[in-house]
């Protein structure tokens, strides 16, 4: 008996017959093959016709077993987060969130602690589909829960669900076909000149001076406070490189931005 090997480790095909490799193609015997499986156990295998079949079959075994090592990564991180109740597994994904500023982790708190897990906490990761979150938008809106907060509730599920998807706990988007909230803010409303004036009446001189900085200046008001005489470049510029955090109170990077980056402001006066 004569047999072909194949590149390593994909085994080899051949004839049981009296004839020569060079005359198989012309020959009425059936191809066999022979190879290892997963466990390491030889396996023979026959009954194809053309060597074209013989040699598909062990390509065939060989991606398999190739792909083996990575579907058993995937089973277990399935078995592992999918058995997770949904409160573990969001403080697991929370924990990940390092750039978040302490103003969106306080808010992130909130809408976990108000909405998030008193509905969906001892849940199964494996068990969410669309209907349990289009369920959880329903129960939010029997609540009476604000739009802006049915959005913001939903975007965070949003994140976790997707961040379980990506490891493989989910064949389908369990997102998929659930219409979000919609939230649709109101238009922001800038303030007259005459409404200006009255509102610079309308405090003490730190509040005049805030009013003056974000009106004059374009700040925000945690940039506001943060104001220094180091920062002023020119009579009518200034480099807003910080702000006060309302969360701590204490000094930090600019909101979407990173560390030793700055805005210009050209103030202006009336």
């Amino acid at each position: 008996m004569v047999s072909k090997t194949l590149a390593r480790g994909m085994g080899t095909f051949f004839k049981d017959c009296e004839h020569p490799r060079s005359r198989w193609s012309k020959c009425p015997h059936l191809y066999k093959v022979r190879y290892r499986d997963g466990a390491g156990k030889q396996v023979e295998e026959s009954g194809f016709v053309t060597q074209d079949e013989a040699i598909q079959r062990l390509t065939d075994v060989y991606n398999a077993k190739k792909a083996a090592p990575h579907g058993r990564a995937k089973a277990e991180r399935v078995a592992k987060y999918g058995a997770m109740r949904f409160g573990e597994y969001a403080a697991e994904w929370k924990a990940g969130q390092r750039d978040l500023a302490p103003a969106s982790v306080r808010h992130l708190d909130s809408l976990l602690e108000h909405h998030l897990l008193p509905a969906l906490e001892s849940r199964r990761m494996s068990t969410f589909d669309h209907k349990v979150v289009d369920g959880f938008i329903r129960t939010m809106e029997r609540n009476g829960a604000g739009l802006a907060t049915q959005s913001n509730a939903f975007d965070k599920l949003k994140a976790i669900l997707l961040d379980a998807h990506r490891l493989g706990i989910y064949d389908d988007n369990p997102l998929e076909g659930v219409k979000p909230p919609q939230y649709d803010p109101t238009r922001a409303v800038i303030p007259s000149v005459a409404q200006l004036r009255q509102i610079r009446t309308a405090g003490d001189d730190t509040f005049l001076l805030f009013a003056d900085l974000m009106s004059g200046c374009g700040m925000r008001n945690g940039e506001a406070a943060a104001v220094n005489l180091n920062n002023i470049v020119a009579d009518d510029v200034y480099r807003i490189t910080e702000q006060v955090n309302q969360t701590t109170g204490q000094y930090g990077r600019l909101k979407h931005r990173k560390v030793g980056d700055y805005k210009t402001s050209h103030c202006s006066h009336e």
